[in-house]
Protein backbone atom coordinates (compact mmCIF):
# COMPACT_ATOMS: atom_id res chain seq x y z
CA UNK A 1 0.00 0.00 0.00
CA UNK A 2 2.86 2.35 0.73
CA UNK A 3 4.15 2.03 -2.85
CA UNK A 4 0.63 2.46 -4.21
CA UNK A 5 0.20 5.65 -2.18
CA UNK A 6 3.49 6.83 -3.60
CA UNK A 7 2.06 6.65 -7.12
CA UNK A 8 3.36 3.25 -8.25
CA UNK A 9 0.56 2.08 -10.58
CA UNK A 10 1.95 -1.44 -10.84
CA UNK A 11 2.06 -1.82 -7.05
CA UNK A 12 -1.49 -0.46 -6.81
CA UNK A 13 -2.78 -2.94 -9.41
CA UNK A 14 -0.98 -5.78 -7.60
CA UNK A 15 -2.49 -4.66 -4.29
CA UNK A 16 -6.03 -4.69 -5.72
CA UNK A 17 -5.51 -8.12 -7.29
CA UNK A 18 -4.09 -9.56 -4.09
CA UNK A 19 -6.94 -8.18 -1.95
CA UNK A 20 -9.69 -9.63 -4.12
CA UNK A 21 -9.40 -13.28 -2.87
CA UNK A 22 -9.18 -12.14 0.75
CA UNK A 23 -12.25 -9.91 0.37
CA UNK A 24 -14.21 -12.68 -1.38
CA UNK A 25 -13.42 -15.03 1.50
CA UNK A 26 -14.24 -12.36 4.10
CA UNK A 27 -17.68 -11.64 2.65
CA UNK A 28 -18.54 -15.27 1.85
CA UNK A 29 -17.91 -16.24 5.48
CA UNK A 30 -20.25 -13.53 6.70
CA UNK A 31 -22.95 -13.42 4.04
CA UNK A 32 -24.61 -16.53 2.68
CA UNK A 33 -25.89 -16.13 -0.86
CA UNK A 34 -25.59 -12.37 -0.84
CA UNK A 35 -24.06 -9.90 -3.20
CA UNK A 36 -20.48 -10.90 -2.40
CA UNK A 37 -19.04 -9.67 -5.71
CA UNK A 38 -20.76 -6.30 -5.31
CA UNK A 39 -19.38 -5.93 -1.80
CA UNK A 40 -15.86 -6.74 -3.02
CA UNK A 41 -16.16 -4.09 -5.73
CA UNK A 42 -17.61 -1.52 -3.32
CA UNK A 43 -14.78 -2.19 -0.87
CA UNK A 44 -12.11 -1.83 -3.56
CA UNK A 45 -13.76 1.39 -4.73
CA UNK A 46 -13.80 2.66 -1.17
CA UNK A 47 -10.12 1.75 -0.83
CA UNK A 48 -9.44 3.79 -3.97
CA UNK A 49 -11.42 6.77 -2.70
CA UNK A 50 -10.03 6.66 0.87
CA UNK A 51 -6.45 5.51 0.25
CA UNK A 52 -5.14 8.95 1.20
CA UNK A 53 -6.46 8.37 4.76
CA UNK A 54 -4.31 5.27 5.28
CA UNK A 55 -1.35 5.87 7.60
CA UNK A 56 1.70 4.09 6.12
CA UNK A 57 3.07 3.64 9.66
CA UNK A 58 0.08 1.47 10.60
CA UNK A 59 -0.67 -2.11 9.59
CA UNK A 60 -2.65 -2.30 6.34
CA UNK A 61 -4.82 -5.40 6.89
CA UNK A 62 -6.67 -4.06 9.95
CA UNK A 63 -7.39 -0.89 7.96
CA UNK A 64 -8.82 -2.73 4.94
CA UNK A 65 -10.71 -5.12 7.26
CA UNK A 66 -12.39 -2.11 8.87
CA UNK A 67 -13.33 -0.75 5.43
CA UNK A 68 -14.81 -4.15 4.48
CA UNK A 69 -16.70 -4.40 7.77
CA UNK A 70 -18.28 -0.98 7.24
CA UNK A 71 -19.34 -1.95 3.71
CA UNK A 72 -20.92 -5.12 5.08
CA UNK A 73 -22.83 -3.21 7.76
CA UNK A 74 -24.08 -0.71 5.17
CA UNK A 75 -25.20 -3.60 2.96
CA UNK A 76 -27.15 -5.27 5.78
CA UNK A 77 -28.84 -2.01 6.77
CA UNK A 78 -29.86 -1.30 3.18
CA UNK A 79 -31.17 -4.83 2.73
CA UNK A 80 -33.26 -4.43 5.87
CA UNK A 81 -34.71 -1.12 4.63
CA UNK A 82 -35.61 -2.63 1.24
CA UNK A 83 -37.54 -5.47 2.81
CA UNK A 84 -39.29 -3.13 5.24
CA UNK A 85 -40.36 -0.85 2.39
CA UNK A 86 -41.61 -3.80 0.33
CA UNK A 87 -43.70 -5.07 3.24
CA UNK A 88 -45.27 -1.72 4.03
CA UNK A 89 -46.03 -0.89 0.41
CA UNK A 90 -47.77 -4.19 -0.33
CA UNK A 91 -50.56 -4.39 2.22
CA UNK A 92 -52.13 -7.30 0.36
CA UNK A 93 -49.42 -9.78 1.37
CA UNK A 94 -50.64 -13.10 2.67
CA UNK A 95 -49.55 -13.86 6.24
CA UNK A 96 -47.46 -16.82 5.07
CA UNK A 97 -45.52 -14.72 2.59
CA UNK A 98 -44.80 -11.93 5.08
CA UNK A 99 -43.58 -14.54 7.57
CA UNK A 100 -41.34 -16.05 4.90
CA UNK A 101 -39.86 -12.61 4.15
CA UNK A 102 -39.28 -11.97 7.85
CA UNK A 103 -37.42 -15.29 8.12
CA UNK A 104 -35.31 -14.29 5.12
CA UNK A 105 -34.42 -11.00 6.87
CA UNK A 106 -33.41 -12.88 10.00
CA UNK A 107 -31.28 -15.24 7.90
CA UNK A 108 -29.43 -12.29 6.32
CA UNK A 109 -28.69 -10.87 9.76
CA UNK A 110 -27.70 -14.21 11.29
CA UNK A 111 -25.30 -14.77 8.39
CA UNK A 112 -23.28 -11.81 9.70
CA UNK A 113 -22.47 -13.70 12.91
CA UNK A 114 -20.02 -16.52 13.52
CA UNK A 115 -21.75 -19.79 12.62
CA UNK A 116 -21.96 -21.09 16.19
CA UNK A 117 -23.53 -17.86 17.51
CA UNK A 118 -26.04 -17.83 14.68
CA UNK A 119 -26.94 -21.47 15.37
CA UNK A 120 -27.41 -20.89 19.10
CA UNK A 121 -29.59 -17.82 18.52
CA UNK A 122 -31.65 -19.69 15.95
CA UNK A 123 -32.14 -22.63 18.29
CA UNK A 124 -33.20 -20.38 21.16
CA UNK A 125 -35.16 -17.59 19.50
CA UNK A 126 -36.67 -19.40 16.51
CA UNK A 127 -36.97 -23.01 17.67
CA UNK A 128 -37.68 -22.08 21.28
CA UNK A 129 -35.05 -24.24 22.99
CA UNK A 130 -33.70 -23.33 26.42
CA UNK A 131 -30.02 -22.71 27.07
CA UNK A 132 -29.72 -26.14 28.73
CA UNK A 133 -31.42 -27.86 25.78
CA UNK A 134 -29.05 -26.14 23.36
CA UNK A 135 -26.06 -27.16 25.49
CA UNK A 136 -27.24 -30.77 25.55
CA UNK A 137 -27.90 -30.83 21.81
CA UNK A 138 -24.56 -29.24 20.88
CA UNK A 139 -22.35 -30.69 23.61
CA UNK A 140 -21.36 -27.21 24.78
CA UNK A 141 -21.26 -25.83 28.31
CA UNK A 142 -24.54 -24.01 29.19
CA UNK A 143 -22.59 -20.93 30.32
CA UNK A 144 -20.72 -20.82 27.01
CA UNK A 145 -24.02 -21.10 25.13
CA UNK A 146 -25.53 -18.26 27.17
CA UNK A 147 -22.51 -16.00 26.64
CA UNK A 148 -22.43 -16.78 22.92
CA UNK A 149 -26.13 -15.95 22.54
CA UNK A 150 -25.74 -12.72 24.49
CA UNK A 151 -22.75 -11.60 22.41
CA UNK A 152 -24.50 -12.57 19.18
CA UNK A 153 -27.61 -10.58 20.11
CA UNK A 154 -25.45 -7.57 20.94
CA UNK A 155 -23.80 -7.85 17.50
CA UNK A 156 -27.21 -8.08 15.84
CA UNK A 157 -28.32 -4.96 17.71
CA UNK A 158 -25.26 -3.13 16.46
CA UNK A 159 -25.91 -4.29 12.89
CA UNK A 160 -29.43 -2.93 12.84
CA UNK A 161 -28.59 0.21 14.79
CA UNK A 162 -30.47 -0.57 18.02
CA UNK A 163 -28.91 0.87 21.17
CA UNK A 164 -29.39 -0.45 24.71
CA UNK A 165 -32.64 -2.32 24.29
CA UNK A 166 -31.81 -4.59 27.21
CA UNK A 167 -31.11 -7.89 25.46
CA UNK A 168 -32.36 -10.77 27.57
CA UNK A 169 -30.69 -14.14 27.23
CA UNK A 170 -33.78 -16.21 28.07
Amino acid sequence: MRDAQGGDARAYRALLLSLRPWLLSYFKRRLRGGDVEDLVQMTLLSLHEKRHTYDPQAAFMPWIAAVARHKLIDYVRKAERRVHIELTEDLGLADGLSTELAHRDVSVLLAQLPAEQARFISLQRIEGLTTDEIATRTGKNPSAVKVSIHRGLKKLQALVGIKNSGVADE
